[in-house]
């Protein structure tokens, strides 16, 4: 019952955090909005609004991206499936929810995933690079 009990519990930290990363986001929107319409002093004022115009988008893609994994775990409750690991289907401890409510994968099949993804982006750089061909190896009769 603890871990029905701790769910539920996630549940309501999980809607709270969706609750305020769309706030932020609706108003980071509004902001940069407001900023656009106003005229800028200078080129050094110009360069600097435009510096933090790309931070806070930057921002906002971030929390765009926590905000669809927590909403993706909210549905998740709904179904029952939440907890529980989209690769293995075994319980994802506590301790790991806890620490990211919005996981969808236990550690060993997260490590995996990541090992896997890892190792086929170095095979992929490996088979560019024996594949490349440098200029200076080309002989080129005029």
């Amino acid at each position: 019952m603890a871990r029905k009990d701790a769910l539920l519990n996630l549940r309501s930290i999980l809607i709270r955090r969706r609750d305020a990363l769309r706030s932020a986001l609706a108003g980071d929107l509004s902001t940069l909005k407001e900023m656009r319409g106003q005229t800028h002093g200078d080129v050094m004022d110009a360069a600097l609004d435009s510096a933090q115009d790309e931070i806070s988008s930057q921002l906002a893609e971030v929390e765009s991206r926590e905000l669809g994994s927590i909403e993706n775990a909210i549905e998740r409750l709904r179904d029952g499936q939440y907890g529980l690991c989209e690769v293995c289907n075994c319980k994802i401890p506590m301790a790991r929810l806890l620490a990211l409510p919005y996981a969808t994968m236990c550690i060993e099949c997260q490590r995996d995933t990541e090992r896997s993804g890892f190792t086929s982006v170095r095979e992929k750089a490996s088979e560019n690079s024996s594949n490349e061909t440098v200029t200076g190896d080309l002989e080129v009769d005029v």
